[in-house]
């Protein structure tokens, strides 16, 4: 069974693809958790390892308090196993994100994923105290180095402190630099390298990622499982043909619209995509068009 075979190369609940997921709206805007639910079970049904709600394609900063501590509920029971939810607890207080972590924790949780501080240009003994405090709260701790969003860079030097301070476990690289991968293993070679972005994929994995917190398969579980899993074994006649007919979609996820082209290709693909909460607003016609032939193509390829 699928479920069965993407528990083979998962070590730690960290590891493995989990997918940062989409949060489906109803048409007045509340959350629709049952349709949430029903996306966390087949994804994981369709070859996923797990699942991260509350990062940034799940829309986090714009949940209520209460809509986000549901989210994380809901995920949790829909997954049948608290280990394979990753909640992201990102927020602009150390003192808040340590309470996510702690309602992580209470859900039944495995790990979470924290961004640096971001409110400002956070410093390095500024950025060692956050990840320390939320580390306190009891669960594994993967950084999510975004420097293109937050303006705080997780340097290699500055993870492998991370890592020797005991206050993370692997970090989601995001920089978009598939060089770090080297540094990082050099620096800190126990630190698991996690893939951040789906169009750097095949680089990262043979440069040794264990895992992959990742946002098309949202749309197509079964092809992206099957190019991870072949990419983290070294099978380029698997992974490579795949990669290059993906990539047109897997880009996407590096770019500011990458919520809705997201869910427009779930939308094409037959998943509760929908509409984002503003002040994300909707593609431009011409990148709607763009994700449409994308989409279409890799439908007709046979991708799902």
């Amino acid at each position: 069974m699928a479920h069965e075979q993407a528990s083979v190369t998962r070590a730690h609940p960290w590891h493995g693809i989990m997918v940062a997921t989409a949060l489906p709206f109803r048409g007045d805007g509340s959350v629709d958790h049952d349709a949430y639910a029903e996306h966390v079970a087949w994804l994981i049904a369709n070859g996923c390892d797990g699942v991260v709600p509350n990062g940034s394609l799940g829309e986090y900063q714009t949940l209520t308090d209460q809509e986000r501590a549901q989210v994380v509920r809901t995920a949790v029971a829909a997954a049948g196993d608290g280990a394979r939810v990753m909640p992201g607890v990102a927020a602009y207080g150390s003192a808040e994100s340590r309470r996510w972590a702690e309602q992580a924790a209470e859900a039944g949780a495995g790990s979470v994923l924290l961004l640096p501080p971001n409110a400002y240009r956070a410093d390095e003994p500024a950025v060692r105290a956050h990840y320390a405090e939320v580390a306190g709260a009891g669960l594994p701790v993967v950084a999510y180095n975004n420097p293109i969003d937050t303006k705080v860079d997780l340097t290699p030097a500055l993870l492998a402190s991370l890592y020797a301070d005991g206050s993370i476990v692997a970090v989601k690289e995001f920089s978009g630099d598939v060089r770090r991968a080297y540094e990082i293993a050099e620096l800190a070679p126990e630190l698991d390298l996690l893939i951040g972005a789906d169009d750097v994929l095949l680089e990262l994995a043979l440069a040794g990622a264990v895992g992959w917190i990742a946002g098309y398969p949202n749309a197509l579980p079964r092809s992206c499982a099957t190019l991870y899993r072949a990419a983290v074994t070294g099978d380029l006649a698997t992974a490579l043909p795949l990669y290059r007919s993906l990539h047109p979609l897997l880009r996407w996820d590096s770019k500011t619209e990458f919520v809705q082209a997201i869910k427009l290709s779930m939308d094409l693909a037959g998943r509760p995509g929908g509409a984002t909460r503003p002040p994300r607003h909707p593609l431009t016609p011409e990148q709607e068009a763009v994700v449409r032939a994308a989409t279409g193509k890799a439908l007709a390829e046979g991708h799902a």
